[in-house]
């Protein structure tokens, strides 16, 4: 029974190698490409601005503030091209006051003061841009306004006029996505506002030009990221 035993054990050792040959190879399976992710541009987008503004010229005082607002856009692309239409309109204090002294016959003199303040400024803009997969590279140029108040104050009595000045703005700026649907942008501004005439022709007013610094946040309806492998 042992000799069985010792010639089973021995006939299974040798034709173990043998059917393990004969086992099929195992299939070489290819490792999957890792997938980029590719933003496109196209699409509409709302958001929040805000920034400050200056005004440009040699003269004193010069009108300084700041603004917030909302903008919406939509913007198109092609290959690395983007062009785009932007609105925003915005709140603002942006103001500069002149104060001295009216000397009237028989009274002396009286303290008076001119002081003019943007209550809200807006603009509406085509933009084009470059586009290098999430960063846009652009510029930006077109209507630019401005709701604007001069109050005149003698002694205790004050009045009050408001205009609303039309004109033209060009920038750049540059935009990026921090999340698959919402960027961040900074952006730069000149703003020039044509004159007006107040208290009935009392007060005209030159041109107006404003240096605005800005940055937003902005959501893009759509989903703007494209998986490529």
């Amino acid at each position: 029974m042992k000799k069985v035993w010792l010639a089973s054990a021995c006939l299974f050792a040798l034709a173990a190698p043998a059917s393990a040959a004969d086992l099929a190879a195992r299939p070489y399976t290819k490792a999957p490409v890792a997938m980029a992710s590719v933003y496109n541009w196209t699409g509409f987008y709302l958001g929040i601005v805000g920034g400050g503004a200056w005004e440009n010229g040699s003269g004193d005082p010069k009108m300084k503030g700041g603004f917030v607002g909302g903008t919406a856009g939509y913007n198109w692309q092609t290959g690395n091209v983007v062009f785009g239409v932007e609105a925003d309109g915005a709140w603002a204090d942006v103001s500069a006051s002149a104060a001295g002294t009216v000397f009237v016959a028989g009274v002396g003199g009286i303290p008076a003061s001119l002081s003019s303040k943007t209550d809200a400024m807006g603009t509406v803009r085509g933009r084009i841009g470059w586009a290098v997969n999430n960063v846009l590279f652009y510029g930006t140029g077109g209507y630019a306004w401005i709701d604007n108040k001069l109050t005149a104050t003698l002694g205790g009595l004050s009045v009050s006029d408001s205009k609303f000045h039309s004109g033209w703005t060009v920038g750049a700026g540059v935009e990026a996505f921090f999340a698959p649907q919402w960027s961040v942008k900074g952006e730069y501004l000149y703003r020039s506002l044509g004159g007006e005439t107040y208290f009935g022709g009392a007060i005209p007013t030159g041109t107006l030009n404003l240096h605005t610094v800005q940055v937003g946040v902005n959501y893009h309806f759509g989903g703007p990221v494209v998986a490529k492998y």
